[in-house]
């Protein structure tokens, strides 16, 4: 990229007097660019700041609209852009924070026909995903590829954050977690909740962690698992070993592949029970049977595809139209890729419908499986 103007300098100023960042850091991370897996809690915060600090060209993975519910975790986003894409708001939000940005937005879901090809476009990626086959995914991904994985995660008043690096010495996501849990092990998240400043105190810290790899400074915590404690006010580090057994990266790997048991698995928190997959929801739908499907998504996307027999209550008015949703036998939900759905079973759950089945992979997955 071009070198650094007056305008720039000016911006940066309490940077350019920063021993070991300088106008030369400065430079480096005008130079340098960096993969977001998502849009969300982790992403907003970790975002901005890595506008703010300059770095120079920023993807953006999400295929996600801008929800009410969002609004109290996600600050990219705002009131007015509720239905709109988050990649829209997200940009715009950052462009304002930064206008010597470079974004480039991938309106996809991050998956393994794309991930490869997505992670050698950048320096260094930030997974701010949320669900189990995507850490898998963005671990493959980036072990493959030899670049540094800034790994966060969040639950309720709980976060954590690491950098996950073979190629620098440390381990990788699979040394940590081997296989994907069963499911029903982890609650959705929807159920699970999250308070509002977590992601924002675990999104800082990966940007944080992000900017020290792109300037070479300090030392990023490979090996180690720094945990924080809202409740308790408290940060703790654990270890976490290079596993010898790992089938990724230890010396006996079976892993040649992005594409393997874990990172194809569904995406849809929570499922398990209390799910069905597209192909089982079609062959119910084919068998004559009356199916109580709900659809939760904008009016918008409705209009582009559909599944045949479904009824449009968008989440942001499902509590006002609660009224409307039978609770006499199964109500199956769906959504875009199974996100939303799995906030709308989870409140109607709580409202007493105890046979809300949320659609894994949402339409993306019904058209899919033609």
């Amino acid at each position: 990229m071009s070198p650094l103007s007056d305008a720039e300098r000016e911006r940066y100023a309490r940077h350019l007097s920063i021993p070991g960042v300088g106008e030369e850091g400065q430079q480096r991370l005008k130079d340098a660019s960096v993969l977001l897996i998502g849009t969300g809690g982790l992403g907003s915060p970790a975002a901005m700041y890595l506008a703010a600090a300059g770095v120079g060209r920023i993807g953006m993975v999400d295929e996600d609209v801008v929800d009410r519910s969002n609004l109290q975790r996600q600050l990219l986003h705002h009131e007015d852009d509720v239905g709109r894409s988050k990649l829209e708001s997200a940009a715009e939000t950052l462009h304002g924070i930064n206008p010597h940005l470079e974004l480039e937005p991938h309106a996809v879901r991050f998956a393994p026909d794309n991930a490869a090809d997505l992670v050698a476009r950048y320096d260094v990626v930030v997974d701010g995903s949320d669900n189990f086959p995507t850490r898998f995914l963005s671990n493959d991904a980036c072990f493959f590829a030899r670049k540094p994985l800034v790994y966060g995660s969040i639950f309720r008043f709980e976060g954590q954050v690491t950098v996950f690096a073979p190629h620098l010495g440390g381990p990788c996501y699979r040394c940590m977690l081997p296989t994907l849990p069963p499911p029903g092990a982890a609650p959705s998240c929807a159920e699970a909740g999250v308070l509002g400043v977590l992601p924002g105190v675990i999104g800082s810290l990966q940007a944080m962690e992000t900017l020290k790899l792109l300037l070479d400074i300090g030392e990023p915590p490979l090996g180690r698992l720094l945990c924080y404690d809202a409740l308790r006010s408290s940060f703790r580090t654990l270890g976490i070993g290079p596993d010898p057994g790992c089938r990724l990266c230890g010396p006996g790997a079976s892993i040649g592949s992005i594409e393997n048991e874990e990172t194809t698995a569904g995406v849809a928190c929570g499922s398990g029970p209390g799910t069905i997959d597209v192909r089982a929801l079609r062959e119910l739908l084919g068998s004559g049977a009356e199916v109580v499907l709900i659809d939760v998504r904008q009016p918008e996307e409705h209009a582009k595809a559909s599944i045949p027999g479904s009824r449009l209550v968008p989440l942001p008015e499902l509590e006002a139209r609660f009224s409307e949703i039978p609770g006499d036998g199964p109500v199956y939900v769906h959504c875009k890729s199974g996100k939303r759905s799995a906030e709308a079973v989870a409140y109607l759950r709580r409202r007493g419908i105890g046979t809300a089945i949320n659609v894994e992979g949402g339409i993306d997955a019904w058209l899919k499986s033609r």
